[in-house]
């Protein structure tokens, strides 16, 4: 009789473990999609934008613009939405400048691929990043938050996007 009750008991904790398991695999499975979905969005556009503007672009430029759309997507999310655009742009802003100078660096400096050259733009640093570009790019960045925010509420039923200005 004892034994009874400890081995229902056991196989009910076996089984809670494992429709956890199963949850937490569902979960991180979706968490892989939307990244992968996010990066070659972005990826794919932002190559798209480069191509149109200069006639040419880089695969390097296909990573940035998908780790720009991913972080964009998931800074607000991870947020619940509750800050204004303009923190979100901010944000967005620093982060992609940043990482396009690391890019810059490695990419045009080290490795000397010469994908880009802002010496000749005004308030320039190492000719990687400058700030008209930084300008221009928070514009886009600011389509971007839009855009991952629908893509994630539309596509994987998210938590709804709400955006405010202030």
């Amino acid at each position: 009789m004892i034994c009874d009750k400890i081995q229902k008991k056991r196989s009910c904790y076996v089984r809670d473990l494992h429709s956890e398991g199963v949850f937490m695999v569902k979960r991180v499975s979706k968490r892989v999609s939307e990244i992968v979905f996010l990066m070659a969005a972005g990826g794919t556009i932002y190559y798209l934008i480069e191509i149109w503007f200069r006639g040419f672009s880089h695969w390097s430029m296909f990573m940035l613009g998908g780790v720009a759309l991913t972080f964009c997507s998931f800074q607000g999310e991870i947020m619940h939405w509750s800050e204004p655009m303009w923190i979100q742009i901010i944000r967005a802003v620093l982060f992609l400048t940043s990482l396009e100078f690391v890019t810059g660096i490695i990419c045009n400096k080290w490795l000397k691929i010469g994908i880009w050259d802002y010496r000749d733009q005004p308030f320039q640093l190492c000719g990687q990043i400058c700030l008209p570009f930084m300008v221009m790019f928070s514009g886009l960045l600011c389509l971007a938050i839009v855009f991952g925010g629908v893509v994630l509420w539309g596509v994987y039923g998210e938590e709804k996007p709400e955006f405010h200005v202030l």
